[in-house]
């Protein structure tokens, strides 16, 4: 059995959405001064790896905390759409989605974390993509890229309006090609909010 780390490390170096605030990671207590250590975080819930509920685009939508913990909790699927600046529904040819999965968008964009590139020039996943993913009532989509799309966030629209939430800033995908089945596990914080943070792993058989 195998495991893999699907997630960025938050921190104050972080990059963080064009226009967010910096991420910041403050030492307020040492063991040496106080007996014991603590850090102070402030950030937006959509910095590094992390999820997003429909009350990220829907007024009144749900929030991550209204949400089941089961569907954290699912067969993986890697679909490998590298060399494309679009993702459409082309790239689901020959695999059979199920109700619930956990799809994973390979893109290869990983590579360009931390560069100025990274937010400008990523691929985008196409309505015709996102429509057949809501069709198959999958439960979570992640990509390795900061979003699925641009505004108008039409993308972002479609899948949380069809309760499938979005994942962003994957890393490691690369590492699941070979495998011919993967659990996936994603959990995030447990906020009343529209997004927060989570910890991405997949499981080898």
């Amino acid at each position: 059995m195998r495991f893999i780390d699907l997630t960025r490390p938050l921190g104050a170096t972080v990059p963080v959405f064009p226009g967010d605030p910096p991420a910041i990671l403050e030492c307020i207590a040492t063991v040496r001064e106080h007996g014991f250590a603590s850090h102070r975080i402030a950030a937006s819930v959509h910095t590094g790896t992390h999820i997003d509920a429909p009350a990220h685009m829907q007024e009144g939508g749900k929030l991550l905390s209204d949400i089941g913990v089961e569907r954290y909790f699912g067969r993986g699927v890697l679909v490998d759409a590298r060399g494309t600046t679009a993702v459409t529904a082309t790239a689901l040819k020959n695999i059979e989605l199920r109700r619930g999965d956990i799809v994973l968008v390979l893109t290869g964009w990983s590579a360009q974390y931390g560069s100025k590139r990274y937010y400008a020039d990523y691929p985008e996943i196409a309505p015709s993509f996102a429509q057949l993913l809501a069709d198959a009532h999958v439960s979570l989509v992640g990509m390795d890229t900061p979003s699925p799309d641009r505004p108008h966030y039409l993308v972002h629209k479609l899948l949380l309006s069809r309760d499938v939430l979005i994942i962003e800033n994957l890393t490691r995908l690369e590492e699941l090609q070979e495998a011919k089945e993967f659990e996936v596990t994603a959990l995030p914080a447990y906020w009343e909010a529209d997004a927060a943070p989570i910890r991405v792993v997949a499981r080898i058989p």
